[in-house]
């Protein structure tokens, strides 16, 4: 129902910054929890970050807190991922993703559109 479209991403050192954008098409934006996971090789999609409809409640996984900001702009159908002071644990695929439900969630089976997803690299 909604169509994801990612941007940003790509090699950067360790304490370094990147920005992901997520461009979403359809009528439906603002009326869907938005959330990024990521998904490093041979491991499962995880969560990293989410935003209620408004953006007013963000939440976050323990490892990138203080970290990653998840932000939304609902008049331009963006949802953001600042990442600051990036590890090499961080290194993964990362998608963008939105939920029909009222709540952040942490699971992905409660999202049901999904970015192409977009590689981040994290060098020592």
């Amino acid at each position: 129902q909604v169509q994801l479209v990612e941007s940003g991403g790509g090699l950067v050192q360790a304490g370094g910054s990147l920005r992901f954008s997520c461009a979403a098409s359809g009528s439906t934006f603002s009326s869907n929890v938005m959330g990024w996971f990521r998904q490093a090789p041979g491991k499962e999609r995880d969560f990293v970050a989410g935003i209620s409809l408004s953006g007013v409640n963000t939440v976050y996984v323990d490892s990138v807190k203080g970290r990653f900001t998840i932000s939304r702009d609902n008049a331009e159908n963006t949802v953001y991922l600042q990442m600051n002071s990036l590890k090499p644990e961080d290194t993964a695929v990362y998608y963008c993703a939105a939920s029909s439900y009222v709540r952040v969630s942490y699971r992905p089976r409660d999202y049901g559109d999904w970015g192409q997803g977009t590689q981040v690299t994290v060098s020592s």
